[in-house]
């Protein structure tokens, strides 16, 4: 059984905080309010330097966010080969229910070379919904 997952909510625009995980983890991006690019970047990269290996981006700038880390790994790596073990994986759910996501991501978000035992629930919104996207998680 996945070990319970992690919930991190931010307002758009506000600072990163340190590395959540000592190893590598998937992440639910929950964007429900709208960032700007720079933001946005800024939080990819941090994804991708933090040990992020897989994301799913959700909500109406879904896409925005999967080239986004798609972007930041390809920088990371300064635009030559990715090894294996550090290409993030990336989807994005933008006519999905996020339900769906939270099953997605239990049941089919699993790296090619690297076990992913850890998850972030990445919630960028105005207003925190902790108690509902764990129970969310948890019943998906």
């Amino acid at each position: 059984m996945p070990a319970t997952p992690v919930y991190l909510h931010l307002e758009p625009g506000a600072p990163l905080p340190d590395s959540l995980f000592a190893d590598p983890y998937r992440a639910v991006i929950a964007a429900e309010a709208s960032v700007n690019a720079r933001w946005r970047a800024t939080v990819a990269e941090w994804l991708v330097r933090t040990g992020c290996l897989y994301t799913m981006a959700w909500g109406p700038e879904g896409s925005a966010w999967d080239t986004a880390v798609d972007e930041a790994n390809i920088e990371a790596h300064a635009f030559g080969d990715i090894p294996p073990d550090r290409f993030v994986m990336t989807t994005w759910h933008d006519e999905e229910p996020l339900e769906e996501v939270f099953w997605f991501c239990k049941n089919n978000a699993h790296h090619p070379a690297v076990q992913l035992r850890r998850t972030l629930l990445l919630h960028i919104a105005r207003v925190s919904s902790v108690a509902e996207f764990l129970r969310g998680y948890d019943e998906a």
